[in-house]
């Protein structure tokens, strides 16, 4: 019987520590997870802003190039 009851609080603690296990992943997941939004929005933001910088540099470089093929011309 005695056998019996060390297996049964065995199980149980090994119960316990798996529940708790699981409950510290659950939060280890949930900052995870709002990191990651986190650094999604940061990556979009800083795109559409050197997506700016880059038609600006076409931009200028476009111009740039109009001006000396005209310049050419004249």
């Amino acid at each position: 019987m005695s056998n019996n009851n060390e297996a049964l609080d065995l199980a149980y603690k090994a119960l316990e520590r798996i529940a708790e296990h699981e409950r510290e992943c659950g939060e280890r997941w949930a900052e995870a997870t709002v990191e990651l939004r986190a650094l999604k929005n940061a990556t979009k933001e800083h795109s559409e802003r050197w997506e700016r910088v880059a038609w600006v540099v076409i931009g200028a470089a476009g111009t740039t190039l109009l001006a000396v093929i005209t310049g050419m011309i004249v």
